[in-house]
């Protein structure tokens, strides 16, 4: 339906998130997530929101939902009891893993523990080269064989992964055949199916992640769509992707690992949805939930993007830490800074923060649900940055006094501080945690964070925004109407899109055409397939690229395509196409050296919906008067000071407002500092700029 709602829902380690549209107006809501049955939160959400706009369960078009469910098993271990059956003599490649060491002087060194235990891996006597050619014949006895063991075992999901399969999967595939009618019952991923490129431990390690989650993701997706039938909700459910696309929930069900990124997917697209907004080409998104905190760079309205990033890293911002997944998803750097992160003091009378938290339950000390242990929340409570009793619309009352009495306990009296101290040394470890995290990432990246309008939203951000932009450096924050649910609207603006990737090692000086256009035109027929069963008439948009290097490097570097049919005098083209985006990234090009293409890449999509009208609103500058004052502690100061106090909804376009003071609304509250000072831009978003210099 053209007037339908649409709804948007992110499952977050502690709160779920909703937005929903109709007709160029919206609503939101946010409650605690329910970790024993996360559907049952996202009913009782939606249910709260449509009542809210007084809709019924009939008048939703479309539910697009992102979650964090198959990061958190992976972080957890708590996924299935997963088996891997590989070639002989490949046993262990997902345990030796690249034989580097990523902290070179720690003589105790600590690597994340494979998802499948050595016992329940199995080789099995089968070998294809790397060209595709089969030089040993696939043992189906040995296979067959193997079935009742894994039945014995419990084994509830199985992983096939054979050496070179990314070229010729036949092997693959009739392993899992095999399986399949012996283990009735069982998932089956085939590493050709999740990660058809070569690097046989990336690829293996993403399989096993895939089948890992793949149990607990398909129970619940069928979970909620049964949940949703029940309660009278008609419409389609769509899935978010890590790399910003949506699809079907078949899909998803097959290869949930394309989920684990879902959630803080849909806030980079909505900052920067926010950016083609305001005409912002250089952007620093950052989204703070209760859980962790994410920044992405969104350069010339796209966020960054990339086809391989780690989960579970045992060293915060250490590469190479983490387990590896190979798939298309938007980059960010992603830390345990969230409001629910616990603080503690360690051996050396530093003030740690995270990366675990306190979740939804028992949640913070302040929540009142028996959490014991300090959190950012507590910390922000205590220094009067939140409202206790106007804390999520007035729904949720919080208990100052638990806060203070976690943090006295285990920060202020180790450190013989006040308690006001402690908080403010939980949120400077905090915002310098993410300052760090987003100076690494773009250092990464080759790009600078500096310059660059800092976009806040999610639950914590807007609390923090400001001091995390006197860290970096920045003069320009934005907090956007909507931003405590901000990954729940970026989904409303995601388009229906899926991406493949083929490895189909080519050399430049003997390109065949005729091979690529092939290779292409099947990846078309694959991601179309898949598109057209969630946009079934839409006009469908391609991009192409290639994973390209010099021959003889380690890495390769993504390159723009052109969409037509490649001709075989195109090999010039190609290297000018290579050469550039090298230029760009090191500012030279290796001259006489023969380059070569590992990888093709193409994305299908439809057109992403459009932005409900809102045109800008005339505006005149003018200074607003307070709602009321509230004590907050001022660390120039060192102590309480009473500041105003605004309502959000009270603003109109063209209020200035000198910092200090807060500005608070129903999902979250921006703390306007000394430095800064807010103004209502013409869209209603709060626009913090600096007026002094640090």
């Amino acid at each position: 339906m053209e007037d339908g709602a649409r709804l948007g829902v992110d499952i977050g380690g502690t709160f779920t998130d909703v937005a929903l549209e109709r007709g160029g107006r919206r609503w939101s809501a946010k409650i605690l997530t329910t970790p024993d049955a996360p559907e049952r939160g996202v009913i009782e959400v939606i249910h709260h929101v449509l009542g809210e706009a007084g809709l019924t369960a009939a008048d939703p078009s479309i539910i697009i939902h992102g979650t964090t469910l198959a990061t958190n098993a992976l972080i957890e271990r708590k996924g299935a009891k997963t088996a891997l059956i590989t070639t002989e003599g490949f046993r262990d490649t997902i345990e030796i893993r690249h034989e580097n060491r990523f902290e070179q002087y720690d003589v105790n060194i600590d690597l994340p523990p494979p998802l499948v235990p050595r016992r329940l891996r199995f080789p099995v006597r089968e070998r294809i080269d790397a060209n595709g050619r089969v030089l040993v014949p696939l043992d189906k006895a040995g296979v067959a064989a193997l079935a009742p063991h894994l039945g014995a075992r419990g084994v509830e999901a199985v992983v096939v992964g054979f050496l070179h399969s990314f070229v010729n999967p036949a092997h693959e595939r009739r392993a899992g055949e095999i399986l399949a009618r012996h283990l009735p019952g069982v998932q089956i991923t085939l590493s050709s199916d999740v990660s058809p490129e070569m690097r046989e431990y990336e690829r293996f390690s993403t399989a096993c992640a895939n089948a890992y989650v793949q149990p607990l993701i398909g129970r619940y997706i069928a979970n909620l769509e049964r949940l949703l039938r029940h309660h009278g909700f008609r419409c389609p459910l769509f899935l978010m992707l890590s790399g910003g696309g949506l699809t079907t929930a078949e899909t998803a069900i097959r290869f949930p690992v394309r989920l684990v990124e879902s959630g803080p997917a849909g806030g980079a697209i909505f900052a920067a949805e926010i950016a083609r907004q305001c005409a912002l080409d250089k952007v620093l998104s950052y989204d703070m939930g209760g859980t962790t905190a994410k920044i992405c760079l969104i350069d010339d309205l796209k966020p960054q993007t990339g086809r391989a990033f780690e989960v579970a890293r045992v060293y915060r911002f250490k590469k190479g830490s983490g387990l590896p997944l190979r798939i298309p998803v938007i980059e960010m750097v992603e830390i345990g800074a969230g409001g629910g992160s616990i603080a503690r003091v360690d051996q050396l009378k530093r003030i740690t923060v995270g990366p675990d938290s306190a979740g939804a339950d028992p949640g913070p000390a302040c929540y009142g649900r028996g959490g014991a242990e300090p959190s950012v929340t507590d910390a922000d409570l205590v220094l009067g940055r939140i409202d206790p009793t106007g804390f999520s619309g007035g729904r949720m009352a919080l208990d100052r006094a638990a806060a203070e009495m976690a943090l006295r306990r285990d920060v202020a009296t180790p450190l013989a501080l006040s308690v006001e101290l402690a908080a403010l040394g939980v949120s400077e470890i905090v915002d310098e945690n993410m300052a760090n995290a987003a100076r690494v990432h773009a250092i990464e990246s080759g790009k600078d964070a500096r310059q660059r309008t800092l976009v806040a939203f999610g639950g914590a951000a807007p609390l923090h925004a400001a001091r995390l932009a006197e860290k970096l450096g920045l003069d320009r924050v934005l907090v956007p109407s909507y931003a405590g649910v901000g990954s729940a609207v970026g989904f409303l603006r995601a388009p229906i899109a899926y991406e493949i990737v083929r490895s189909a090692l080519q050399r430049l000086e003997a390109f065949d055409a005729e091979a690529a256009n092939a290779l292409m035109a099947g990846m078309r027929a694959e991601a179309e397939a898949i598109v057209r069963r969630g946009a079934p008439a839409a006009p469908l948009a391609e991009t192409r690229s290639a994973f390209m290097r010099y021959r003889g490097q380690g890495h390769e570097i993504a390159v723009p395509l052109p969409t037509r049919a490649y001709r075989s005098n195109d090999a010039a083209m190609l290297r000018a196409a290579f050469e550039d985006a090298y230029r760009r990234l090191y500012h030279r090009i290796i001259p006489d050296v023969e380059v070569e293409v590992l990888s093709w890449v193409l994305l299908l999509s439809a057109p992403p919906p459009a932005e409900p009208a809102s045109p800008p609103r005339a505006s005149q500058s003018h200074t607003p008067r307070p709602a009321r004052t509230r004590p907050v502690f001022d660390p120039e100061l060192g102590e309480f000071v009473s500041i105003p106090i605004h309502e959000r909804r009270d603003l109109k376009p063209g209020a200035r407002i000198p910092g200090p003071a807060v500005i608070v609304e129903d999902e979250t509250s921006t703390v306007v500092t000394r430095l800064f000072a807010a103004h209502i831009d013409p869209f209603g978003y709060i626009e913090l700029t600096r007026t002094a210099a640090t």
